[in-house]
């Protein structure tokens, strides 16, 4: 082999590397205490043109998908009509770095206003699952 596709080769495999590294490291970090998204229950669903909150109307829970809103759905799975329901935990990084770079609830609650703007309000945003009617916010535990 000529030394120069050598080297070509070298260069392409560590530029895959230190893409692959850039992936999956930032969802390492954490610093500070966690985040979640809180499913709480906010009343019954009375159909689809019933209003909650200010003359808000909410987002169908079902549409949700789990793939692209998972810690939304996390928080509806693990919510009932009587008690709240809690994501799994998101440590933002320490310096800012690994919120370009990874999946948040603050993407997800910005996802579901964008979706329905009528649904947001200034805690959350509004979804019905199951005939309850679930306001979506994030919440900060601290440790």
């Amino acid at each position: 082999m000529r030394s120069r596709t050598r080297n070509v080769l070298i260069g392409i495999a560590v530029v895959l590397v230190l893409l692959v590294a850039l992936g999956a490291v930032p969802g390492l970090l954490k610093s500070g205490d966690p985040y979640y998204l809180t499913a709480t229950p906010v009343g019954p669903w009375d159909g689809p043109n019933a209003t909650v909150g200010d003359n808000a109307t909410a987002i169908n829970g079902s549409s949700v998908s789990e793939l692209r809103y998972p810690y939304t759905t996390a928080a509806l799975d693990n919510a009932t009509a009587d008690t709240p329901g809690r994501s799994s935990a998101y440590w933002r990084g320490p310096v800012g770095i690994k919120e370009s770079f990874t999946h948040s609830p603050f993407d997800e609650l910005s996802a579901l206003s964008g979706r329905e703007p009528r649904a947001s309000t200034g805690d959350g945003v509004y979804v019905h699952d199951n005939h309850t009617v679930y306001l979506i916010a994030t919440t900060q535990e601290q440790q």
